[in-house]
């Protein structure tokens, strides 16, 4: 036997094993597993330096660790639920529930009443107002970002902080490893410096930041909570390119929330929780509202909400979950922004039900693509449902909100792409909205959008050329780990 047969046996045997690891160990979903598996396969050197990167999943240890620093959930909706609602509130509200506040609530999210909602379209407006709220703060800032750069937008930002960190305003900041690799670490230094506490989320290996054995699993969350009393949460970053600044992808067209009222309290507890891991703190939920972190909630306006996170911690991809429950109680119409459009086949099947079931489906995405794979495959996908009677824009520009529109009550923003990566290995968060005047208000915002789109038809996709078809078929076999 010569030495190419026991690299052979040895190649052979890694495979097993990694493939036993995505089995048992960190089971991956099937079709997931099959794409490694090919990869693996077909790429012998380099399919294992790209598992390790982007593949491998998260260990039993450090879940087990989110889960035991997480609020006990008992104890949080017992006094939480003294300030925002009364059990009469919560049945009225359930009368005219189809079960999806239900599903929210079994995720983990309390029904909050009385907020008062405003939705910005783009980067200055909501900085702008941002800036002006942490202008504002008194006692906290809780601050969460998946990219935050040391570039224009940044460093204002980044001065407000420091600034209110030396007044004595007690500042939290969560920044991702990844998202924010761009920015080197003495910008975030200068927060600790002043005051303030800073913490990276999944820090890479030795600090060498090239080297992240966690790479694939991303807090894409941009959560800030002034106060206790003011939140925001949605898809702009704070970057030069999310405020429109980089021709390649301009205009840019995002979606983002302020939020005052009992749902403040939702995104509270997110970032807690992720703060909590972080710093491994594990302070009873009695301790943080004395703290003031949970001041009572004035009454502010007349939208429910729920806010609903999932992550690779869980089991369970919940907010995926609760899309399909949202789509498949449509009656009349879905409206979706996305810049990614990558659904498992779970998704597929709800819109395929509601479009056979005669709701009206429009799809928007960029025309300007930021990554031109995933793009091939968003169109893959789209070509299906076009045939099957949705209607898919291109918006002229690049397009980074993630809003579902249903029917005239119930809508839906935040941080989660409608694709795999987002649905299963990254930290997401997104605003469940019940309101009749908010629905109208989008929809208004949506139809304006389609004044700046073209079209997406069957010619559209019939023109499109044979390399480029053919591109769209070999990166949807991989979908599942774009």
């Amino acid at each position: 036997m010569n030495a190419w047969f026991w690299v052979f046996i040895a190649y052979i045997s890694l495979n097993f094993l990694l493939f036993l690891s995505m089995v048992f160990l960190e089971r991956k979903k099937l079709s997931s597993v099959i794409s490694w598996t090919s990869v693996l396969t077909f790429l012998p050197i380099l399919g294992y330096i790209l598992y390790m990167a982007f593949g491998s999943g998260l260990s039993i240890r450090v879940r087990k660790l989110i889960a035991n620093h997480k609020i006990y959930q008992v104890d949080y909706d017992e006094a939480i639920n003294k300030f925002v609602v009364s059990n009469d509130e919560i049945k009225e509200k359930l009368k005219d529930d189809e079960g999806i506040i239900k599903c929210c609530y079994n995720y983990g999210s309390i029904l909050y009443p009385a907020n008062d909602v405003q939705i910005f379209l783009n980067g200055p407006d909501k900085v702008e107002a941002l800036i002006a709220d942490l202008e504002a703060a008194k006692e906290s800032i809780n601050m969460e970002y998946y990219i935050f750069i040391d570039d224009e937008v940044g460093k204002r930002v980044m001065d407000v902080l420091i600034r209110k960190a030396k007044e004595g305003v007690k500042v939290r900041f969560i920044y991702d490893s990844v998202g924010c690799l761009r920015a080197p670490r003495r910008f975030f230094r200068k927060l600790k410096k002043a005051g303030g506490e800073v913490a990276e989320f999944f820090p890479p290996f030795a600090h060498i930041r090239l080297i992240n054995l966690k790479l694939n699993y991303r807090n894409h969350k941009k959560i800030v909570v002034i106060d206790g009393k003011v939140a925001y949460t949605g898809g702009i970053n704070i970057r030069d390119d999310h405020m429109g600044k980089k021709k390649r992808v301009s205009p840019w067209r995002d979606t983002h929330l302020r939020i005052v009222g009992s749902g403040v309290y939702g995104l509270q507890t997110v970032f807690l929780n992720d703060w909590r891991y972080l710093k491994k703190e594990n302070f009873s939920s009695q301790k943080y509202i004395e703290d003031g972190l949970f001041p009572a909630v004035v009454k502010s306006g007349d939208a429910y909400m729920q806010v609903v996170v999932s992550g690779p911690d869980s089991p369970v991809q919940k907010i995926k979950e609760v899309f399909i429950k949202l789509i498949a109680n449509a009656k009349e119409s879905i409206l979706i922004q996305t810049p990614y459009f990558v659904p498992d086949e779970s998704f597929v099947s709800a819109l395929r039900i509601a479009l056979a079931s005669g709701v009206k489906v429009k799809i928007m995405i960029p025309s300007k693509p930021d990554y031109h794979s995933i793009f091939w495959v968003s169109l893959s996908y789209l070509k299906e449902f076009v045939e099957l009677g949705a209607d898919v824009y291109l918006y002229d520009g690049f397009l980074h909100s993630k809003v579902i529109v249903v029917d005239d009550n119930k809508l839906s923003i935040g941080t989660c792409n409608l694709d795999q990566r987002s649905f299963g290995l990254n930290f997401e968060d997104t605003v469940i909205m019940y309101s009749q005047e908010l629905n109208a208000e989008y929809r208004k915002y949506y139809s304006e959008d389609l004044k700046n789109c073209k079209q997406a038809d069957i010619v559209y996709f019939k023109k499109k050329r044979w390399l480029t078809k053919f591109l769209q078929a070999v990166f949807r076999l991989f979908s599942p780990i774009l």
